[in-house]
């Protein structure tokens, strides 16, 4: 400090003990709060906002990511039963239509086989002869079409679920029973008996 004229002091801009010690002051808790952050001491409460916010969108991110998962499973369960479902429905129509037309052809036949006993009885007296006898084949070859097949012959062995015994008598010729005569030919489509053949019989003594 100098003295102006007058004797007045005057600021000559030199630094003073005093303002040494402010910035020395200064710099040292500077120092402090560097070394705080560094060490883990608590930051600033807007420090610790920007700190937080990553982790918590992460977290939201990996929630939403668990229910689309979820989501998704229950989906594929839920295609898979109506698939299942649907392969059930269709495997069930089409043994219903099978079974409809079955039944209604099996009516059909049943219907016709008094037309093909009068047939057998013609062919038997030699009265299928002409016009007659090509009606008749094309009748018999229509409903062999359909599955309709004929049995019962002299010789086959004797079945009750398929043979209707009208006469039994026992002959030595024979070791099991057979059929002798048939009186009426059976008729059955596959494996369904339409009508049992009525025969008689031979047994062994």
């Amino acid at each position: 400090m100098t003295t102006a004229p007058g004797g007045e002091p005057r600021d000559s801009g030199a630094p003073t003990p005093q303002s040494f010690g402010d910035a020395a002051a200064q710099m040292v808790n500077q120092t402090e709060v560097e070394a705080s952050i560094h060490e883990g001491e608590p930051c600033a409460p807007g420090d610790e906002m920007v700190n937080e916010g990553a982790p918590t969108e992460s977290s939201q991110l990996a929630d939403e990511l668990r229910a689309a998962q979820e989501a998704l499973t229950e989906r594929t369960a839920d295609l898979q039963r109506l698939q299942a479902e649907y392969v059930n429905y269709k495997r069930r129509v089409d043994r219903d239509r099978d079974l409809v037309r079955e039944n209604a052809v099996f009516g059909v036949l049943s219907g016709l086989l008094p037309v093909l006993d009068d047939i057998d009885r013609a062919r038997e007296h030699g009265e299928l002869e002409g016009g007659f006898k090509a009606v008749a084949d094309s009748l018999e070859t229509t409903v062999s079409g359909l599955g309709l097949t004929r049995y019962a012959a002299p010789g086959d062995e004797f079945d009750p679920v398929i043979h209707e015994a009208l006469m039994h008598r026992e002959s030595p010729d024979v070791e099991t029973t057979t059929v002798e005569v048939v009186a009426q030919a059976g008729y059955r489509m596959g494996e369904r008996v339409v009508r049992v053949a009525k025969v008689t019989v031979l047994g062994p003594e």
